[in-house]
C-alpha cells in the first residue's frame, strides 16, 4: 500500500470534524481518493453521518478508541475502498485521546514501515480553552480532564490553533508566541476553516512532510482514566415525524439552546454536544462546546414532514443524569405531535484505557 495517513487528534470541541470535512473536500476535488476513519467509544455518531455527506469513504471503528482497538484501526486501513486503496487517509481519533505517538504512530511504522506515509501528528486547539489552559486554569474542565489537553499538546508535531477568526491578529499572536514556548518540540500554526485561512499551510505540511511521531508524551494512566471517565457519554439516534411540515432548523437551533440551559442549570461541564439533523438529501449539524464559543450551526435541513436526528453529548455528569438531561430538553422543544422512536441508544462512561500496544522509544 502506498497511501498516505493523517492523524488529526485534540480535545473535545476543537473543530476536528469540520476540519476533516475541508480537507477531504479540497483533496477530493484534486483527484485524490480519500478515506476518512471516525472514532467513537459508541456507534450512532454525528461525525460518520457528517462526513458521509463527502465524496470518499467514510469508515467507523467503534466500541474503542484506535489505541484500545488498533486491529479495528489497522482494519479499517487496509481495507480497500470500491475504486481501491485510498491515497490520502484522514483518522479522528476520540476527543479525550491521548498518547497516540506511543500507541499508535510507534507500533504503525514498526509494522508497515515504508509502506505506509504517516503524516505528522496534528492536534487542535481551540484558543479560548488553550488561553485559559496556558494561564493555569482548566478552562471549566475537571483538573484531570485538563491533564489529557495538556498531553495531547505536549506530544504534537503540528499544534494547531483553530478558529483563529475569533481573534484579532495581536491576540492570535501573542497565543502562539506563549504555545510555542509552552511546547517547544511542536510547530505551532493556526487555521479557520470558516475563513479558510492557514488552511494551504497546513495541508502542505502533512501532504509532505513524513516526520511524525518525533517525540512521545509521559502520560499517568491513573490521571489519564480519571479524565476520560468524569465524562458521560450519549450517543442516541431518533426518527422524529409529525402531520405537518416542520421547519427543522429552526427546531434544531432551539433544541441545542434548551440543551445548554439544562447543562448550565446541573452546573455541568460540556466536553462537547454535537447534534446532526437530516431530511431527504439535506442536512444541518450544531455544536456546543462549551465556555464563551457560541453555539455553531451549519447546513439546512429544511422542511418536511421527517427527520433523522443524531445527538452525541460528552458532559461532566453520569451518563444517566446526561440521558435524563437531553431527554427533558427533547420533550421541552417537541410538541405533542411530533412522533418520536429511539433508533439506537448508547451512554457511557469510558473504561480505563489499555492500549493494545504502547512503545517507550520512537521506531
Amino acid at each position: 500500500m502506498q497511501s498516505r495517513l493523517i492523524f488529526v487528534g485534540g480535545f473535545l470541541g476543537a473543530g476536528k470534524t469540520t476540519l476533516l470535512w475541508e480537507c477531504a473536500r479540497r483533496l477530493s476535488d484534486s483527484g485524490q481518493r480519500i478515506q476518512l476513519i471516525t472514532n467513537d467509544q459508541a456507534s450512532a455518531l454525528v461525525d460518520t453521518a457528517y462526513l458521509e455527506r463527502i465524496n470518499g469513504i467514510v469508515t467507523e471503528v467503534s466500541g474503542s478508541c484506535f489505541c484500545c482497538n488498533f486491529n479495528g484501526l489497522t482494519g479499517a486501513i487496509t481495507t480497500p475502498g470500491p475504486d481501491g486503496q485510498a491515497d490520502i487517509i484522514i483518522a479522528e481519533p476520540v476527543g479525550s485521546c491521548t498518547d497516540l505517538s506511543a500507541t499508535l504512530i510507534q507500533p504503525l511504522r514498526a509494522i508497515f514501515g515504508a509502506d505506509l506515509q504517516i503524516a505528522p501528528l496534528t492536534v487542535l486547539a481551540d484558543p479560548g480553552r488553550l488561553a485559559e489552559i496556558l494561564a493555569g486554569g482548566t478552562s471549566g474542565l475537571h483538573e484531570s480532564a485538563a491533564y489529557i489537553f495538556r498531553k495531547q499538546l505536549e506530544e504534537a508535531d503540528l499544534i494547531v490553533i483553530s478558529k483563529n477568526d475569533l481573534l484579532d491578529r495581536a491576540a492570535l499572536d501573542d497565543l502562539m508566541i506563549r504555545t510555542e514556548k509552552e511546547w517547544p518540540l511542536a510547530k505551532v500554526l493556526s487555521i479557520s476553516t470558516m475563513t479558510g485561512d492557514g488552511l494551504d499551510l497546513w495541508l502542505s505540511e502533512v501532504m509532505s512532510s513524513d516526520r511524525s511521531g518525533t517525540h512521545l508524551a509521559t502520560v499517568d494512566y491513573d490521571i489519564y482514566a480519571e479524565g476520560e471517565a468524569v465524562l458521560g457519554w450519549l450517543n442516541v439516534s431518533y426518527l422524529l415525524s409529525h402531520p405537518e411540515d416542520i421547519d427543522w432548523d429552526r427546531l434544531l437551533k432551539s433544541l441545542l439552546d434548551r440543551i445548554e440551559q439544562r447543562i448550565k442549570n446541573a452546573k455541568a461541564s460540556i466536553g462537547h454536544i454535537k447534534v446532526f439533523l437530516e431530511s431527504g438529501s439535506q442536512f444541518a449539524i450544531g455544536n456546543l462546546t462549551g465556555g464563551a464559543d457560541p453555539v455553531c450551526f451549519r447546513g439546512n435541513a429544511g422542511v418536511s414532514k421527517s427527520a433523522r436526528l443524531t445527538i452525541n453529548a460528552r458532559v461532566e455528569m453520569s451518563p444517566e443524569e446526561l440521558e435524563q438531561t437531553i431527554g427533558t430538553a427533547l420533550q421541552d422543544i417537541f410538541d405533542q405531535k411530533i412522533a418520536m422512536s429511539t433508533i439506537e441508544m448508547n451512554r457511557l462512561s469510558p473504561g480505563r484505557p489499555n492500549p493494545t500496544y504502547r512503545f517507550d522509544h520512537v521506531v
